[in-house]
């Protein structure tokens, strides 16, 4: 009866330990897993800025309404997210979002910029929906002239460089 007492003192004493050590373990795990897709985050966003400046759809002045000709570059713009769920999902990652965001040049009322990349944004993503994407999945952003890519934006060319939409992954 003895033994069986020290025994049972003996697992009590060790089980803390085993339950940190157990703790540390899965903190390891979880900073692995974050650095994982940390990784895989980084790659995805990188593949879809590249293929989002080469697939850049022009748009009416002063509207969201497309000019005619992209029907190609929202093809090869659907199929980078398709690609780019399937790395997601290869690599575990169960929640995400992708994100159109618009933006303008610094031209006009920043408040009516901002209305109309957020406009611009939606179209793109309605545009991949239509291809394909879950809506579920995609969400759109207006920037107006909040993110730049060229400052000052004072030339015809500047201005025309940060009128754009950029994808991205969000986890």
């Amino acid at each position: 009866m003895k033994l069986k007492a020290l025994c049972i003192a003996v697992s009590l004493l060790t089980l803390p330990g085993v339950a940190s050590a157990q703790g540390a373990l899965d903190a390891l795990g979880k900073a692995a897993g974050s650095a994982g897709k940390s990784a895989v985050e980084k790659r995805v966003n990188s593949k879809l800025l590249e293929e989002g400046r080469q697939n850049q759809c022009s748009f009416k002045t002063g509207t969201a309404q497309l000019d005619a000709g992209c029907e190609a570059k929202l093809k090869k713009l659907a199929n980078a997210l398709i690609n780019a769920k399937k790395q997601l999902v290869a690599a575990g990652v169960k929640s995400y979002k992708f994100e159109v965001s618009g933006h303008t040049d610094s031209s006009g009322d920043a408040a009516k910029n901002k209305t109309l990349s957020e406009q611009r944004a939606e179209t793109i993503v309605k545009e991949l929906v239509a291809r394909g994407i879950p809506r579920s999945e995609i969400i759109a952003v207006g920037y107006g002239s909040e993110k730049p890519l060229v400052k000052p934006d004072d030339t015809a060319a500047k201005k025309a460089k940060n009128r754009r939409y950029e994808l991205q992954v969000r986890l």
